[in-house]
Order: structure tokens, then sequence, then C-alpha cells
């Protein structure tokens, strides 16, 4: 009997130590999560909030970096395409100043070529005038001799001028301020206005070009 006794006691005594070995990790494990409850701080909405703008701002930045690329992309092409349209332009101005350049020095050319030759026709008419001159003043003769040869040399230069095509200019009648060039004035009934009196050089015009205005003595 005592013995018995003894044995349920200490089967009592194992399952005590039993509960309380079980009790003990209970509590350690109820330990742990408190402490790791206390260590971990729940978030509040405002901060939550802080969150979601900062996420939101990141996500723009973003979107406006990657917008920022195509503008750039888009401006990088629009400046290849002027510049290549600034260089053709280049090319186009540098030819056609040449062209220009080598027109002008053609153009002064074939001025320079045009007066030499409008000079040789003239002087090829001219010269046997001043040849004929040179001859008469050579000849030892009379006045009448002198005023012969005077007047072949001027029928000799009106031939010339009819072959340049060298008009004298009318010399009578009314006064023309586009013909002549009145040098002086006079009062005198037995004439019109603005007749003419007097020539004192006459005039000459090729064409429609007045070489040389007359010059007269006009009336009224």
């Amino acid at each position: 009997m005592h013995t018995n006794n003894e044995e349920i006691l200490k089967e009592e005594n194992t399952t005590m130590a039993k509960e309380d070995s079980s009790s003990t990790d209970d509590i350690k494990v109820a330990q742990s999560n408190i402490e790791e409850t206390e260590g971990f701080v729940e978030e509040t909405p405002e901060e939550a909030e802080i969150v979601e703008d900062e996420e939101f701002e990141e996500l723009l930045e973003s979107e406006k970096e990657k917008d920022m690329k195509k503008k750039m992309k888009k401006l990088e092409e629009e400046n290849k395409k002027l510049q290549n349209e600034v260089n053709a332009f280049k090319d186009k101005l540098l030819r056609t100043t040449a062209e220009y350049e080598n027109f002008r020095k053609r153009t002064v050319k074939e001025k320079e070529g045009i007066y030499t030759d409008a000079c040789e026709d003239v002087l090829k008419e001219v010269l046997p005038v001043l040849d004929n001159l040179e001859r008469a003043l050579s000849v030892e003769g009379s006045g009448e001799d002198l005023r012969i040869g005077v007047e072949m040399t001027v029928r000799q230069f009106n031939d010339a001028f009819t072959k340049l095509g060298v008009e004298q200019l009318a010399s009578e009648g009314e006064f023309d301020p586009n013909l002549h060039n009145a040098v002086m004035h006079v009062q005198d009934e037995q004439y019109g206005v603005n007749e003419i009196v007097e020539v004192f050089q006459k005039g000459y015009k090729r064409a429609n070009k007045v070489l040389r205005h007359s010059m007269v003595k006009v009336a009224n």
C-alpha cells in the first residue's frame, strides 16, 4: 500500500513537471511574440500617403524622362534635317555666286569686245579722211586747190557717216529741246516764236540716239 502511494505521487510529480515545462515553453513563445510585436511599428495613414506620393512622383518622373527623351530625339531629327537644308542652301549659294561671277566676267569681256568692234568700224571709215587731210597739207597749191581738197574731205566725212548710220539733225524750223541746245536768244518780229535763226554747230544722231545736240540761236 505504501508502495502504491509512492508510485502515484511520482506519476503526479512527473505530470506536473511536464505541465510546468509546457507552460514555460508557452510563456517563452508569448514573450517572443510580444517582443516581435513591440519591435514592429504599425504604419500610420499619413505615412502610407507619403509613401504613395513618393511612388507616384517616381512614376511621374519616369514618364517625364521618357517624354523628354522623345522630344530630344525629335529635336535632334529636326536639327539634322535643318542642317541638311542649310548645307544645301550654302552649296546652291556658292554655285549661284560662281555662276554670277562667270557671267559678270563674260559680260564685261563681251562689252569690251563690242566697244572695240564699234571703234574699229568707226576708225575704218574715219582714217581715210585723215589720210586725205594729211595729203592735202603736203601738197603745194593755191587757195582754190585747198578749198577743193577740203570740200572733198567733207564729202568723204559725210559718206563715212552715212555708212556708219550717222545722220545730221534738222537745224531749221521750231526749236526742239530734245535736239537743239539754245545758246542765244534774240527778239526779231520777222521770225516766229521759238524759231531757229542760226546754227553755230551741227548736231548728229544715230538711230534714235542723239550723239550731239545742235548749238543754235533762237528768236522770240
